[in-house]
């Protein structure tokens, strides 16, 4: 399969050009902020509609932030120390999941404290909404034609044009549908009915790094890397291995807990 190629300017107000990748993360932050009120809307969570915005936009500058930061920090640190500007440039791509989990985490923990709220029941109320973020930076991804994959000799193997003359995983779409489809499926599911302190956070962390640590065994390890032990290990599965051991901590002490109050 040939990439389509899609132009990453999907339009210019005069003379600013507006990137795919840009409206991809409105899109993230303007649906998480739906499946937000729609999860008011269906029981109160401890939390209301005045709220809302703050989460969000707390939310989005600790994403935004922590993401580019993260990225340069794990991937590109070389390239940042040289020219420390290129962290404004998040038009170019290079976003980290990783990076923008923390800084959501920060963005979180202010609000709680300001809203005098536990701390994993705001990431428990959170939860089910990031998947929609995560869906579409992939998507974003892959109109940039960034973060291929795997040379392969699967059927579906794309030639993408920045990726050489052999076809490749389009593994920027495996994510969209594991890290987003699936990922927000389960979580919203599981959240419907009303669970321990911190288990939807538990759920989120282990599944996310494990359909991570999965999906970078297709993935192509950043240039810059390569890959970190036994020619398989990527920076990715690393920095996914600390989310699977929270999760595991977070399901594990959650229900416990919650049974011994049962008691």
């Amino acid at each position: 399969m040939i990439y389509p190629h899609i132009d990453p300017v999907a339009f210019r107000i005069f003379s600013w050009p507006v990137h795919w990748y840009g409206i991809m993360y409105l899109i993230g932050f303007v649906g998480g902020w739906g499946v937000l009120s729609l999860r008011l809307r269906s029981s109160s969570r401890g939390f209301h509609q005045d709220q809302l915005s703050d989460i969000v936009f707390f939310a989005m500058i600790g994403a935004i932030l922590g993401g580019r930061l993260g990225y340069m920090l794990f991937y590109d640190w070389r390239v940042l120390f040289s020219d420390p500007l290129i962290i404004f440039q998040v038009w170019k791509g290079g976003m980290s999941f990783h990076g923008g989990i923390l800084g959501v985490m920060a963005g979180m923990l202010f609000c709680a404290r300001k809203m005098h709220k536990p701390f994993l029941a705001l990431t428990d109320f959170i939860a089910p909404a990031v998947p929609i973020g995560l869906g579409a930076g992939r998507i974003g991804n892959f109109i940039n034609s960034e973060l291929w994959g795997r040379v392969t000799n699967v059927p579906w193997g794309m030639i993408f044009p920045n990726g050489g003359p052999l076809p490749r995983h389009p593994s920027q779409l495996y994510e969209f549908f594991l890290e987003g489809v699936v990922l927000f499926l389960t979580l919203w599911i599981y959240s419907r009915k009303p669970r321990p302190l911190g288990a939807v956070s538990g759920l989120f962390a282990l599944l996310y790094g494990l359909f991570r640590c999965f999906i970078e065994f297709f993935r192509e390890p950043d240039i810059q890397i390569g890959y970190l032990a036994f020619g398989w290990v990527t920076e990715g599965q690393l920095l996914s291995l600390p989310l699977i051991a929270v999760g595991i901590f977070l399901l594990a002490w959650s229900h416990r807990k919650n049974a011994r109050s049962v008691k």
